[in-house]
């Protein structure tokens, strides 16, 4: 590949107009055959593949560098599919990973999985099998949708839910935030106990599976 083909011009106008249409035909594709949030892989078993990416060796062709983007990225993606919203994994990590919520096509919402024996919540409680942390934020918006804040914690439900793995929900809010010890309770959280943290007084509460879909008549995605 001569030192220059990377450049727009006359000369390379067709293949970056082939190679753009195919990035978008790989994706679209992969999307058409995702029917699971997650494949189940690990970080350790991505790592060898992460790993062998040579940032400083250029790929010969644009459809090798496609190639590892599905192999490396669109394989393995976190994806999370309903009408209206879409949860894209944006770290994977042993003991935390985050998303992306749209809502419409615009960023909207994150939420954080975290592990609690490890951070937040580390030695603070009796921690049981299949726990799993959580923290969720809305992006600021002017024209608040009312009922928005409830869907989006329904959604991440599901979605946490829908790791078999998973059998309780643990959230520690500030005990003086009463609006979302509200939406807790409208989607199965059930309060345990105070806790003493460096930053807060929190209400630790928990949500299992069968206090899920008993509260909202909702399923794992």
């Amino acid at each position: 590949m001569s030192s220059r083909s990377h450049l727009l011009n006359d000369r390379t106008a067709e293949r970056y107009r082939y190679t753009l249409t195919d990035g978008v035909q790989r994706v679209a594709d992969r999307l058409a055959r995702t029917d699971r949030p997650f494949t189940g892989v690990t970080p350790a078993e991505l790592a060898p593949a992460v790993q062998a990416v040579d940032l400083e060796r250029p790929l010969a062709h644009p459809a090798a560098a496609l190639d590892e983007l599905e192999r490396v990225h669109l394989r393995d993606a976190v994806y999370f599919h309903h009408p209206r919203y879409l949860l894209q994994g944006a770290t994977l990590c042993d003991v935390e990973r985050e998303f992306m919520g749209l809502h419409e096509g615009r960023p909207a919402f994150l939420m954080e999985r975290y592990d609690p024996v490890h951070i937040e919540l580390a030695g603070l409680y009796p921690h049981q099998p299949g726990d799993v942390g959580m923290h969720f934020l809305c992006a600021p918006t002017g024209t608040p949708l009312r009922g928005f804040s409830l869907a989006v914690l329904t959604t991440v439900l599901q979605m946490l839910f829908t790791d078999p793995a998973v059998r309780r929900v643990v959230v520690e809010p500030d005990v003086r935030n009463t609006a979302v010890h509200a939406l807790n309770d409208a989607v199965g959280f059930r309060a345990e106990t105070t806790l003493t943290k460096p930053e807060k007084e929190a209400l630790l509460s928990f949500c299992t599976r069968e206090q899920f879909q008993a509260t909202t008549g909702a399923t794992p995605a």
